[in-house]
């Protein structure tokens, strides 16, 4: 059985270059492009890790987390944050809501890769 990560960005660039590296490291890939296209896909499926940009249209990241973990199946989900934001209290912020990770773009897939496969279930 393959994992499958969730990969959540608005830019369909960022989607295209990760899924292409998570593909080839042999993960499933689900993509939404906000947080309200990924609660949509919030269907009960396993998924190994939940890759997430913070600031998108419609639902941003952090909000996304917190209604993720709202769900019994994603409770333990882990979740990477992927995304421009640095700042270390949008960082606490994403601890406290149950990120696992921060990883800043511009990140190289082999980087994400290594924390996928560190983290994925």
């Amino acid at each position: 059985m393959s994992k499958t990560v969730m990969l959540v960005d608005d830019s369909a660039t960022v989607r295209q270059i990760m899924r292409v590296a998570m593909e080839r490291s042999g993960y499933s890939v689900i993509e939404a492009a906000d947080g309200e296209a990924a609660l949509e896909l919030l269907d009960g499926r396993r998924l190994s890790v939940v890759v997430c940009d913070v600031a998108m249209p419609r639902l941003d990241g952090l909000s996304f987390l917190k209604a993720m973990r709202a769900k019994q199946d994603y409770r333990f989900t882990p979740v990477v944050m992927l995304t421009t934001e640095s700042r270390p209290e949008r960082k606490q912020e994403g601890r406290e809501n149950g990120a696992q990770a921060w990883a800043t773009k511009p990140c190289p897939p082999s980087q994400l890769m290594d924390i996928i496969k560190r983290l994925a279930v």
